[in-house]
């Protein structure tokens, strides 16, 4: 086999570049196994390197069916990259991996990859490759017994690859066009509304003091009668929880109704809305 031949050969091996791959099998002494573990070495040192910088772009995948379907985030720095092909090709086998690991990320880590190598292989491999810092990032799975799951995205680059994704987990006592339609618009409704829970009694206690303190600090300047000021902070607070709930936020679709009314005007008994994942790029 000639240089050219193996070097050929060695970025097909390893998507490494022509000088990489020429220094590599100068090293090697022109053994290409050799040269493929000295441009993984290398690879790694610059995959290092890369991992001080930020990764504030990237996308959304779905993937599973409607009884375990799971949401995966993976950063990268530019969106450029998050359109390149390898990059593409690489999110949506992790993916698929990641719904098999129900997001267990250090499972998903070191899972195989369909060439016989992990996802931490991988991935350093394509870091070297693109020459940008890649994350995975957020991952979240839903699975109920005997529920069905709902998702929407939005912002979709190809096929299951996006830049925001919502899933829903229902019960439902029956399956219908009517369900089918409620469960699409409640996961577009989520993805336009952004709730941060489902309840109000399940808004985290400290993002509910945060919001006190800075309705206090807002009110603190403004002259009114300490208790006005306390009944003003009272409404403030209470409006908070409704415009970040689920079941009382306004429905998109007819605006006039809280999301808790449509549910009970759906035709069907026994919905039940076990929870709900959102997740945007750059949130």
């Amino acid at each position: 086999m000639s240089e050219i031949e193996k070097i050929k050969q060695l970025r097909q091996t390893t998507g490494a570049g022509f000088k990489d791959c020429n220094l590599a099998l100068k090293e090697s002494q022109g053994d290409l196994d050799k040269a493929v573990e000295i441009l993984r070495v290398k690879g790694i040192a610059k995959a290092s390197k890369k991992m001080s910088r930020d990764a504030k772009e990237g996308v959304i995948l779905i993937s599973g069916d409607e009884s375990k379907t799971s949401l995966l985030e993976v950063n990268c720095e530019t969106d450029f990259v998050a359109k390149n092909e390898d990059f593409i090709k690489f999110v949506k086998e992790l993916s698929d991996l990641n719904n098999k690991c129900s997001s267990d990320l250090e499972k998903l880590d070191s899972s195989k990859m369909n060439n016989d190598k992990t996802v931490n292989e991988n991935l350093v491999a394509l870091i070297a490759k693109i020459g940008e810092k890649i994350t995975i990032g957020r991952a979240r799975t839903l699975e109920f017994k005997n529920s069905k799951n709902f998702s929407y995205q939005h912002s979709i680059i190809k096929d299951n690859v996006s830049k925001l994704g919502v899933i829903v987990s229902m019960d439902i006592n029956e399956n219908s066009d009517n369900i089918n339609l409620f469960g699409k618009q409640l996961t577009m409704h989520i993805a336009a509304s952004n709730p941060i829970a489902l309840t109000s009694e399940m808004i985290e206690k400290e993002l509910i003091d945060k919001e006190q303190q800075l309705i206090t600090e807002e009110l603190k300047n403004s002259g009114k009668p300490d208790e006005i000021a306390k009944k003003i902070s009272l409404g403030k607070l209470n409006k908070f929880k409704e415009d970040n709930s689920l079941m009382t936020q306004d429905w998109v679709m007819e605006p006039k109704k809280k999301v808790k009314d449509v549910i009970s005007e759906v035709s069907v008994s026994g919905i039940k809305i076990n929870e709900f994942i959102r997740i945007k790029i750059g949130e």
